[in-house]
């Protein structure tokens, strides 16, 4: 099977993973630069061209989209998906798992756990709106942050106020987040593939800090999941349409609440703490699915 990593940097753990594991399957694997890619749009005849050459061999991909590069990323897997092969993330599942206040609605919706949250159009009320969420502290996250940057602690309503105020004033879209005490500064990611969590470990805060990421200095450890966490889990990334997701939430006394679902999720910190092949799960996944398109694709071209 040929496959294609979309990477923009093929030193990267994740990156190098999926490339030692697709190979060690007897699989090509290429890593393409996705913003180097160029998108040929035409009746009945979809194509990518990268450095010249068609990209027309490929019987599926594994995007590795940054959040800062979403739009470009998602009309990439959007062509590819058009040419017929098999993507690991689909181009509108990506878009709507980058979109965080899209994503807390559907999640809502499905009647999954989730913090208190608010969002709002610059409203003035800031009072009312930490009172809302549980009273202070309060978490108040940038839309568009990623890896826990764009997200403040604030440990009190005049805390509150001034940092809705500097977000506002620099017209930065944010949410209001009640901060969930008995978390204790440690979150749950589960990783999930094709409907199953294939691994989950416990991050931790470092001392004086209430962000978990691995990226903030937090610390990662093997967890085994309640059936309810797991149950959530693989809940909140069929509803989102992820075959990769990378579930996190907070441990409270009303059960798990999902903070993010993330669609790029890390195997550095993953595959460490529980021992697992992720990679190699990702490319069995692809193994199960991508052949069926490519039966699909040459009853088409027949």
């Amino acid at each position: 099977m040929n496959i294609a990593i979309l990477s923009r940097d093929p030193k990267l753990y994740s990156t190098r993973r999926l490339k030692e594991a697709g190979e060690q399957r007897g699989h090509h694997v290429e890593i393409i630069d996705h913003m180097k890619c160029v998108l040929f749009i035409e009746k009945k005849n979809p194509m990518v061209l990268y450095n010249g050459r068609k990209l027309d061999y490929f019987d599926a991909i594994i995007p590795r989209i940054g959040a800062s590069v979403t739009f470009y990323g998602a009309a990439v897997v959007r062509q590819f998906e058009m040419m017929k092969v098999f993507t690991a993330i689909e181009s509108q599942a990506l878009i709507r798992s980058r979109d965080k206040l899209r994503s807390l609605q559907i999640l809502s919706r499905a009647g999954l756990g989730l913090p208190k949250t608010i969002f709002m159009d610059y409203s003035r009320d800031t009072e009312g709106i930490v009172e809302a969420v549980g009273g202070a502290p309060v978490v108040i996250k940038l839309l568009e942050g990623t890896q826990g940057l764009g997200v403040v602690l604030a440990e009190n309503k005049k805390a509150a106020q001034s940092v809705i105020e500097a977000f506002h004033g620099v017209h930065a879209r944010i949410i209001v987040q009640e901060f969930v005490k008995e978390a204790k500064g440690a979150d749950i990611r589960a990783f999930v593939v094709d409907g199953e969590v294939v691994g989950a470990m416990r991050r931790q805060a470092r001392p004086g800090e209430f962000r978990s990421n691995l990226h903030r200095g937090g610390t990662a450890s093997l967890v085994k999941l309640s059936r309810v966490e797991k149950a959530t889990a693989i809940a909140a990334a069929k509803k989102l349409g992820l075959g990769i997701a990378g579930v996190d939430m907070l441990p409270s006394n009303r059960g798990p609440l999902i903070i993010e679902v993330n669609s790029s999720p890390g195997l550095e910190g993953i595959e460490g703490a529980t021992r697992v092949d992720i990679a190699g799960k990702i490319i069995e996944y692809l193994e199960r699915n991508a052949m069926k398109k490519k039966i699909q694709k040459d009853k088409i071209n027949a």
